[in-house]
């Protein structure tokens, strides 16, 4: 049983990667992080600071503070936003806790240097399609949700990389990490990267992802769908910033189909009980 304004690391697992989820706050010491320098998915890193300081930043979402060990350290930050009117609860058992629950964490070794305001930076080529609104979609849901994308020329996206301290993603070039590895897109190798492959639902995604953004509409029958959708979306709009917020909906609904109703039919309402049949007198 969790700790009194607590939850555990299953059921925090089944709200990481939602729109509407909890904001994740990682306040470990930075001796702490260092035994173990890897994030909860989702979670933003504020460390020892000052939570008056950053609390008007998850003012309109209820938060998740985690620790070492959900002691001290994540019930006083906590205690801290409840005060300022923010429901805030902290992760039952901490980062030991979640990784003794055998769930996911994303190694901070492979992250990009984050800028003065703690987001990192990302940068592609201009008029996206499908792996490069994939590819932002996961980076907010599950590992910086304040992350900045930066759409630029196709040549210009290395030295807009260089000069701003972003990685580049999904660009062809020596010494590309976030690119195509062998016939897997750039979706596939992040979510390799970013140790997410065991979230439920985002290896199905990554197939779709895959087989829509290779040409390889037989991996999935979902594949030919989401390039119809992609190719739409890059109609619709001449912004890059407006077309990935549009497509951010798109996978939204698409991930939750991976993950959790794959077995339904169109007619299911899987929300409502049963109906049950009155018995007639004999």
């Amino acid at each position: 049983m969790p700790a009194i304004n607590a939850i555990t690391p299953e059921k925090l697992a089944r709200l990481i990667g939602l729109p509407h989820g909890p904001a994740i706050i990682d306040v470990r010491t930075d001796r702490d992080f260092a035994a173990d320098p890897n994030l909860v998915p989702g979670s933003v890193r504020r460390g020892d600071a000052d939570p008056a300081v950053w609390a008007s930043r998850v003012a309109d979402r209820s938060a998740v503070i985690v620790d070492a060990q959900g002691r001290a350290v994540s019930e006083g930050v906590a205690a801290w936003l409840r005060h300022e009117g923010i429901a805030a609860e902290i992760l039952d058992g901490g980062t030991l806790g979640w990784a003794a629950a055998g769930l996911p964490m994303v190694p901070a070794a492979v992250l990009p240097p984050r800028d003065a305001q703690g987001r990192t930076l990302w940068v592609t080529r201009a008029r996206s399609k499908v792996d490069r609104i994939a590819c932002p979609w996961l980076i907010r849901r599950f590992v910086d949700p304040n992350a900045v994308f930066l759409f630029v020329s196709p040549a210009e996206v290395t030295g807009v990389a260089e000069r701003f301290g972003a990685a580049a993603f999904d660009i062809a070039g020596e010494g590309v990490v976030w690119g195509h590895v062998g016939e897997c897109c750039a979706f596939n190798a992040m979510v390799a990267r970013f140790g997410l492959a065991a979230v439920p639902g985002l290896s199905h995604l990554a197939t779709i992802v895959r087989g829509a953004d290779t040409a390889r509409p037989e991996l999935a029958p979902e594949a030919a769908g989401l390039v119809a959708l992609s190719l739409g979306l890059s109609r619709m709009f001449s912004n890059d910033l407006e077309q990935l917020d549009a497509g951010m909906l798109l996978y939204d609904a698409l991930y939750r189909w991976c993950r959790d109703a794959t077995g339904e039919t169109h007619d299911w309402v899987s929300h409502h009980p049963k109906a049950v049949r009155p018995k007639v007198s004999a």
